[in-house]
């Protein structure tokens, strides 16, 4: 039986049992959101030995390289000394600069980083408290204009960070984790193309910096945002986009309820095969959204989706 070797506790496991389970068990509470490679919070460090890495490519070549890997990815195969992520050293340290309410569920975060932090729209960064809970948000900032890193938090459903979120006050500390871009961005190339952002609840914070990132570069082809909310009330970006809108032609607004969402999307046609569509949310929201650019002409390498799974 393979051992795992954190600090100075060592304990042996069976073959092939997942590596966030077994640093789990014995306490270490490495924190998880997804267990599927995306959410990048349950980042360990390999110092010696090497677990079968069942997700290679969902880190960086450059992270690989220094012996970070996913825990939820990862099998114990041989004898492995592990450092679990610790935000204390590991971690940016922030603040938060603002907290308040944009709907009676969802909850904007502003947080200042110690340093500055280099990112681009519609990548996404692991958030831990003091005590230890960590949760990937996406940043609805906007980088070389807004002075502090912008989060949505639904905080419709309890959860882990979400309970203590509801809690912040400016002052508080915090800690960054990883920086990661998903598959949402703004690209250049795409300036003369219709640019579709289609969202469903607080998916909209990636496309809302994606959207500002567009106008910023001066997009020349029509852009369309779609918003599904629970109900009009959580629409809760909607008089930031009127006001795009306004001052921007080519900006299209659509806001949607659940129970207009079925004939909206029966209604969404390409207006040209050159359309690009970015596509954020929950993944039966996201998976009804891109059945129907398929169907309405947009191509499949042309459709760019991140789901936001259930939180823990």
């Amino acid at each position: 039986m393979p051992d795992i070797t954190v600090g100075q506790r060592r304990w042996p496991v069976a073959m092939g049992t997942n590596l966030l389970d077994a640093l789990n068990a014995q306490g270490l509470n490495v924190p998880y959101s997804c267990r599927a490679g995306s959410c990048h919070a349950c980042l360990v460090h390999c110092l010696r030995g090497e677990p079968r890495d069942n997700q290679p490519e969902a880190l960086e070549a450059g992270k690989r390289i220094e012996g970070w890997r996913l825990a939820c990815q990862c099998q114990v195969v041989d004898d492995l000394c592990v450092a679990v992520f610790d935000p204390a050293t590991d971690g940016l340290p922030a603040r938060v600069a603002a907290c308040d309410w944009l709907s009676p569920s969802v909850l904007r975060l502003r947080v200042e980083p110690g340093r500055p932090l280099r990112y681009q729209a519609g990548q996404h960064l692991v958030l831990w408290t003091d005590s230890g809970v960590a949760r990937p948000y996406s940043l609805a900032s906007l980088p070389q204009e807004d002075r502090f890193l912008e989060f949505h938090i639904d905080c419709a459903q309890p959860g882990a960070f979400v309970d203590l979120a509801r809690g912040f006050a400016v002052g508080d500390s915090l800690r960054l984790g990883e920086l990661r871009g998903g598959a949402l961005r703004y690209d250049p190339e795409w300036h003369d193309r219709p640019l579709w952002l289609l969202a469903a609840g607080t998916g909209l914070a990636p496309l809302f910096g994606v959207l500002r990132e567009a106008l910023r570069e001066g997009h020349q082809g029509e852009i369309r945002v779609v918003h599904l909310a629970r109900d009009a009330r959580e629409h809760y970006l909607a008089d930031s986009l009127v006001a795009l809108a306004a001052r921007h032609s080519s900006l299209q607004v659509q806001l949607l309820v659940p129970e207009q969402f079925t004939a909206a999307l029966a209604a969404l046609k390409a207006t040209s095969r050159h359309t690009q569509a970015l596509v954020c949310g929950a993944p039966a929201i996201v998976e009804a959204y891109a059945r129907r650019l398929f169907l309405a002409g947009v191509a499949r390498n042309s459709v760019l989706a991140e789901e936001f799974l259930p939180r823990s």
